[in-house]
């Protein structure tokens, strides 16, 4: 009897362990801390080599995102009018602008001793949208960051990000806009283009 309650015990952890990872706090703070701490392991990133940060961001943190979501969202009811391949350019060079700025973001942390409070998110079971708050708390004082997270098939996904009081896919929309009215959808891919060489160089 002793063996099947430790082997119930043991079940249970390993279900509640599981259940926890699914959880989107879990896929934040797995996302965030995981990057985090990658990024200080590595003598390149935390030496400052925005290419080798940027390539941890990539590995460890973009896995958890949905940033195609991102992208549909920022770009508005053009989307829908662009073709399959304006999509996919769209999507990748925004994406590329995304993991540079978190880079940069990331950047600032690596000389720092860095904590991260992640906030349970109440999320209901059939919820299909929710936000995990989350403060850093490091040399600089407190500073908090929203992520938003949408259910999908493959579990919780973050797709917008609130850093300084600014949801990502607001800021973008308007700038997106803008060069939407200039340039069209061609506009729009050579202005994140041109911006994404920028940063490169």
């Amino acid at each position: 009897m002793k063996r099947y309650i430790s082997a119930f015990l043991a079940a249970a952890v390993v279900s509640t362990a599981a259940f926890a990872q699914t959880a989107p706090d879990a896929i934040v703070k797995s996302a965030v801390e995981g990057t985090v701490n990658a990024m200080k392991a590595d003598p390149q990133a935390r030496g400052g080599d925005m290419k080798k940060i940027t390539q941890v961001v990539e590995s460890h943190f973009v896995p958890s995102t949905n940033f195609q979501r991102t992208t549909r969202i920022a770009v508005g009811k053009a989307w829908a009018t662009a073709t399959p391949e304006q999509q996919k350019q769209l999507y990748e060079q925004f994406q590329k602008l995304l993991v540079g700025t978190y880079a940069a973001s990331l950047s600032q942390l690596r000389d720092q001793d860095v904590k991260f409070r992640f906030m349970p998110s109440n999320t209901s079971a059939d919820a299909k949208d929710t936000v995990v708050q989350s403060h850093v708390l490091s040399n600089g004082g407190d500073d908090s960051i929203d992520y938003r997270l949408e259910k999908t098939a493959n579990g919780w996904k973050i797709y917008d990000i609130n850093m300084m009081g600014a949801w990502l896919i607001q800021v973008y929309q308007t700038q997106f806009q803008d060069q939407l009215s200039k340039g069209g959808v061609d506009g729009l891919i050579k202005f994140l283009t041109e911006h994404n060489a920028r940063s490169a160089g």
